[in-house]
């Protein structure tokens, strides 16, 4: 798709950002990088720019402008691609069922902000979470009673559970029979996310 010399600057300076500092530049970042008087400018070389599918934003968080790779002219696929952040503990192997549905991403998403984590570990294994799955994690901060969330414990360890409130204590539930719950204060609990639904690859 042909983008005129100020749009391909653009790009360039994005790609190059992102890949010095790991996150991709504010609008004002980018005025200044360019040269640009308006933040207005930059705005519609963006918005642009993403209609041409050359970039993608998230409209609800700051610093999310990523540059997609180029796909040939001719292609007809159109694979939605997931942040893969890490791996999460859970699951073993199950029975594959194979079905003749089909199901896109989208269809899972919607306009919601979510990411991928690797399964790792026993801890989810009833819930036909298994290991080498990967979750997808809807980015919130808060859940309902039983849902499946990814957990931060105390800053640092990650987890994948069933959530659980109990007065000022947090019950973290692995589904899996053999596992002991995990009990935390409330305070030292984050809420990273909850799980939308699973893809799992045989091959």
């Amino acid at each position: 798709m042909a983008i005129t010399r100020r749009q391909k600057e653009v790009i360039d300076f994005l790609s190059g950002f992102t890949q010095k500092n790991g996150y991709s530049p504010s609008y004002e970042e980018i005025a200044t990088g360019l040269g640009l008087n308006s933040l207005a400018t930059v705005h519609k070389h963006i918005t642009n720019l993403q209609n041409k599918g050359l970039l993608q934003r998230a409209h609800n968080r700051s610093r999310s402008i990523d540059v997609l790779p180029a796909t040939p002219v001719a292609s007809k696929k159109n694979y939605e691609r997931l942040p893969l952040l890490g791996r999460i503990a859970a699951g073993r192997p199950v029975e594959a069922i194979e079905t003749a549905e089909s199901i896109s991403l989208g269809d899972i998403i919607g306009s919601r902000e979510v990411f991928a984590l690797e399964v790792r570990g026993d801890s989810m294994r009833d819930e036909h979470i298994v290991s080498g799955d990967y979750v997808l994690v809807e980015r919130t901060r808060t859940a309902r009673e039983g849902e499946i969330i990814v957990a931060l414990i105390d800053g640092a360890d990650a987890t994948l559970k069933r959530f659980y409130r109990e007065g000022a204590m947090i019950r973290l539930q692995p589904s899996n029979a053999e596992m002991a719950p995990i009990y935390a204060p409330a305070g030292s609990v984050s809420i990273q996310g909850k799980v939308l639904g699973v893809l799992r690859k045989y091959a």
